[in-house]
């Protein structure tokens, strides 16, 4: 199995009752910066009245929907079908992950036992998905920071120069791309993290290379994304701290290519 990340093969299992369809195009978009997914399927009981707005948008993504019947009036029968099928798949030995698209707390089990297997787990929920499943995942990534989810949630009367002069105290450097509510502050906890994850790798002069810090503070926390700050990098969300890290940009052996290297203030 490859250990770039970009070639994985990924299984997309999605419980419809826990996701909008206006979120698969921003969804299946993220799944591809990890690798290409090769098992694409969608749980729901499509007999009922609001599953109509489906259609299109499965067929626009040759995404296969799985027929589950609801057996008892106010209970996801979606659960079971998915981590039935996880499992096959697990054992087909055809892919080398699993992106598991649902809020829903019930699948915690099913993450850890496939990561146990050596499978790599990508998780994608609400930010209501209970911690216990976000930290069950390699990497979660919250539906509220992708595309159709933005859009969905921006207010029509907020003006887009509005929007930007709010993030602004957070976000220095602001482009009309990242130009977004965000989720949360940079808030005491997360620089907490930052600098622990920095300090843990640095080298003999404090330098630690962003890639590397990157990687670290996901591990130490699965749901950690720059988006959910309203930066679509980690670096200019680090250059944002500028009292507490200095940041190298030096060149690489590449033409045009700069390597990033971060250190506390304090070193």
């Amino acid at each position: 199995m490859s250990q770039d990340t970009k070639e994985l093969k990924l299984a997309v299992l999605i419980d419809a009752d826990n996701v909008p369809y206006s979120n698969v195009k921003g969804m299946m978009e993220e799944i591809a910066k990890f690798g290409t997914p090769t098992t694409k399927r969608i749980y729901a009981d499509w007999t009922k009245p609001n599953a109509g707005g489906w259609k299109s948008v499965l067929l626009e993504h040759a995404i296969t929907p799985i027929q589950q019947y609801s057996y008892t009036v106010g209970k996801n029968s979606s659960d079971s079908a998915m981590i039935i099928d996880a499992m096959d798949l697990l054992y087909s030995y055809k892919v080398d992950g699993f992106c598991i698209v649902s809020s829903d707390s019930d699948f915690t089990r099913l993450a850890i036992r496939l990561r146990e297997s050596g499978m790599k787990v990508i998780g994608i929920g609400e930010q209501k998905t209970p911690n216990s499943f976000i930290v069950a995942c390699d990497r979660f990534i919250y539906i509220e920071v992708l595309d159709g989810a933005i859009k969905k949630k921006t207010p029509k009367r907020t003006s887009d120069t509005e929007t930007k002069k709010a993030i602004e105290k957070n976000t220095p450097k602001t482009t009309e791309k990242t130009a977004q509510k965000p989720l949360n502050k940079i808030d005491e906890p997360t620089i907490d993290l930052i600098e622990d994850s920095i300090d843990d790798i640095a080298d003999d002069s404090g330098w630690a290379f962003l890639g590397d810090v990157g990687n670290l503070i996901v591990k130490k926390k699965p749901e950690f994304d720059p988006r959910n700050y309203g930066f679509t990098k980690l670096t200019p969300m680090l250059k944002s701290l500028t009292e507490i890290l200095e940041i190298d940009e030096r060149d690489s052996d590449k033409k045009g290519i700069k390597h990033v290297y971060v250190r506390l203030r304090y070193s």
